[in-house]
């Protein structure tokens, strides 16, 4: 079991918005407790059914199910609670652990069905249940870590001369429970836990309201183009998905440029309009930040004071010190010291990659310096005059169906999967297919697949669990997982077109997906991708690699069948280096600002600790965080990334690191390195502490040199990470 206030475990990309970081469901075990279940009609309370080990039955939930079924779920977990803690025997496994993982199967499925509802589905209607329940959900979630009884029974199982007898994974198992329990307070004096309980609830209420205001920034703000002449520079398929977007929001003869990543990013890359790339830049960078009544920095005061006294009461100097406690970083100095070797050499690519852009400018006499809204726009420019590469050429081999197809095939290659549509699961929505997985013919899991923007979908593209794999009881349970976009629709019959970064993206979180659908445990709380926040990008961002591999390439074909030109291949590859001061920056300032805002006491204006910050790091001018505080999602519409965000360059480390094993072997799908990746990493979930998985798998630490070298940068500054020369001995979580 973990915690309970928020919705489902959801992982996001780097450079994605996020759509919603939560802290992770309730495991879904089947209860063994007996007490009477109520009669009700209420599809959310019934276990799930049909094929597949039982699926959600989307199809037949209402918004106004949610609150009554969260009401009753929450009363069966607290029954279930009182169970463990009741009984007069001695603490075992057995009575204690096991009951406990397996408690909550009720509140773990309606809370599956609430958080897709919450970031696919979202209305006026249910973002009223959202207020509402955030804090009941927190609340519950301290009772049972502040149940004193349930803490001494999990702390005597940890303490027995029993526990030697447990197999290893059982052993980690009380670990993680008792671990879980410490670091949330269960130690504390009564009025020690009340505070942070009223803490939580805030926190819940306050995060709950972030996401809010930002969906309605994200929805409510769009740049609309009124003339032909507004479409300078824009490739057809994006002129057409504009189109489109204008029909859905009734604007005749005109073409909007929605507030999400997906459009944005091609507008700024491909528009000719320079005052129009600045008016759309504008909007995006000011999602939550307008002085409106979305505005998030009065919120986001709120939540850094309160996690900060949180983690004084819990007993730690900062947010940052107490949430990196089980993080294979384990100190923000850590985390800090790999950013900053690799910020200096990035800073120093982006001057190179500005004053590459600003000679194009001169030379065409533009009179003006390269500014923010100019960056991806010149840096194609520069793109085609050093490389003769024009993305907009490669674009028309990106189409959403090939890249999916082609992501089956690696996952083939890799992991022996195989993935086959079904047409007997229900969906939420029309446009969310499903696959059966297969490895050696034997069923693994479900995967959904979500591609497109709509009204109430958060933006930003992630990967979810709806249940995890699990071989508990007599009825082992395959997972269900989810991973979710939102590209803009085309025309019937026409295809979908990606940008290069859009790709790169899908990679990224199926990555995520085969983390999950690899997984081989027997206890839910420590299945597929609940590890060490960290170390969870590391699967995901290793699948990246992929993308750029020759069989991947010869998958990719336009409308007509024919392949990405051999050509096109080489100056892809020869570029791969390009503009990775840019990418490198905008990421690096967004998660170096995010560990010193919770290093901090809270106690500041974000706009001016945002300037600051940045001034003192060296910021350049010409290149904004990826995501500013006022929309900082992975951060404040929940905290499993608030200081956490560098964990996607401290994963790279181990991402490089691990693909540079195939290379070595002349074969980037070298079965026999593919086979100790999954059998080591993918497949052991939380069942052992990372850095011990990475090392069976590679023989040894993590070195950081493969990264620096994959981004093009001097590799003298490689130096040690962690204290010992890598990423992956940055000291192991107490066991």
């Amino acid at each position: 079991m973990r915690g309970i206030s928020s919705q489902l475990s959801a992982l996001f990309c780097a450079f994605c918005s996020l759509s919603f970081p939560l802290q992770g469901g309730l495991a879904q075990g089947n209860t063994t407790m007996t007490q009477e279940k109520p009669q009700t009609k209420n599809p959310l309370l019934l276990e799930w059914t049909g094929p597949y080990d039982g699926v959600p039955p989307f199809d037949q939930v209402k918004v106004t199910d949610f609150r009554p079924a969260l009401e009753e779920a929450m009363a069966q977990h607290r029954a279930e609670i009182e169970a463990i803690t009741r009984q007069t025997e001695p603490a075992t496994f057995e009575n204690t652990i096991l009951k406990y993982e397996k408690s909550g199967e009720t509140l773990s499925r309606v809370d599956a069905v609430y958080g897709v509802w919450g970031s696919n589905l979202s209305s006026p209607e249910f973002r009223e249940i959202e207020k509402e329940f955030a804090p009941k959900l927190a609340a519950l979630d301290d009772e049972v870590i502040q149940n004193k009884a349930l803490y001494q029974r999990i702390k005597d199982v940890d303490a027995s001369e029993a526990k030697k007898n447990l197999t290893p994974e059982q052993q980690r198992l009380v670990w993680y429970h008792l671990t879980h329990f410490e670091l949330h307070g269960a130690r504390l004096s009564g009025e020690q836990k009340k505070r942070v309980a009223e803490i939580n609830q805030k926190l819940a209420q306050l995060t709950t309201l972030f996401s809010q205001n930002l969906l309605a920034d994200e929805e409510n703000d769009f740049l609309v183009l009124k003339h032909k002449k507004d479409l300078a520079g824009l490739p057809p398929s994006l002129v057409e998905a504009a189109a489109e977007e204008a029909q859905r929001r009734h604007l005749k003869n005109q073409w909007v440029i929605a507030n999400t990543r997906s459009s944005m990013e091609p507008f700024l890359t491909y528009s000719s309009r320079r005052d129009l790339r600045e008016k759309a830049f504008r909007m995006w960078i000011s999602r939550g930040d307008q002085g409106n009544k979305n505005d998030n920095n009065k919120i986001v005061r709120e939540i850094l004071e309160l996690r900060h006294e949180r983690s004084k009461l819990l007993g730690y100097q900062t947010f940052a010190h107490w949430h990196l406690t089980d993080m294979m970083a384990k100190e923000p100095s850590q985390a800090l010291d790999l950013m900053m070797k690799v910020w200096r050499p990035a800073v120093a690519r982006v001057k190179e990659e500005v004053a590459d852009m600003q000679a194009i400018v001169d030379g065409e006499k533009g009179g003006f310096k390269i500014q923010p809204w100019d960056y991806r726009y010149y840096s194609e420019k520069v793109r085609k005059a050093k490389y003769d590469l024009d993305l907009a050429a490669v674009r028309p081999y990106l189409q959403l169906d090939h890249i999916r197809e082609a992501m089956f095939w690696a996952a083939g290659r890799v992991f022996g999967l195989e993935f086959v549509p079904v047409h007997d699961v229900k969906t939420f929505h029309k446009d969310v297919t499903v696959y059966k997985v297969l490895r050696q013919n034997k069923l693994v899991g479900l995967w959904y697949f979500d591609p497109y923007a709509r009204p109430g979908k958060r933006s930003g593209a992630w990967m979810t669990a709806y249940r995890e794999q699990r071989r508990l009881n007599d009825h082992p349970q395959i997972t269900l997982v989810s991973n979710n976009s939102n590209f803009m629709k085309t025309k019937p019959g026409e295809p979908v077109l990606l940008s290069w970064d859009d790709a790169v993206t899908m990679f990224h979180e199926f990555g995520h997906a085969l983390h999950g659908l690899s997984s081989e445990v027997t206890y839910p709380s420590l299945s597929g991708t609940l590890v060490a926040r960290d170390f969870v990008e590391f699967p995901s961002q290793f699948f990246e690699n992929y993308v750029t591999t020759t069989e991947v390439f010869q998958r990719l074909v336009d409308s007509r069948g024919r392949s990405l030109p051999k050509e096109l291949v080489e100056k892809l590859k020869r570029s791969k280096v390009f503009n990775q001061g840019f990418t490198t920056v905008e990421y690096l300032a967004s998660a170096i600002v995010d560990m010193k805002l919770h290093l901090s006491d809270g106690k500041l204006d974000p706009k001016t600790f945002e300037k600051t910050t940045l001034q003192e790091l060296g910021m350049p001018a010409e290149v904004v965080m990826r995501h500013r505080i006022p929309q900082f999602s992975h951060l404040f519409s929940d905290e499993e990334y608030a200081a956490g965000y560098y964990g996607y360059l401290w994963a790279q480390v181990l991402d490089f690191d691990a693909f540079a094993a195939f290379e070595e072997t002349g074969n980037p799908y070298s079965p026999e390195v593919a086979e100790k990746l999954r059998k080591y990493v993918f497949s052991v979930g939380n069942t052992e502490d990372p850095a011990q998985a990475y090392r069976k798998f590679r023989g040894r630490h993590a070195k950081v040199f493969a990264l620096l070298q994959a981004r093009g940068f001097p590799t003298s500054v490689a130096g040690q990470v962690g204290g010992a020369g890598d990423a992956g001995d940055a000291g192991n979580p107490r066991q």
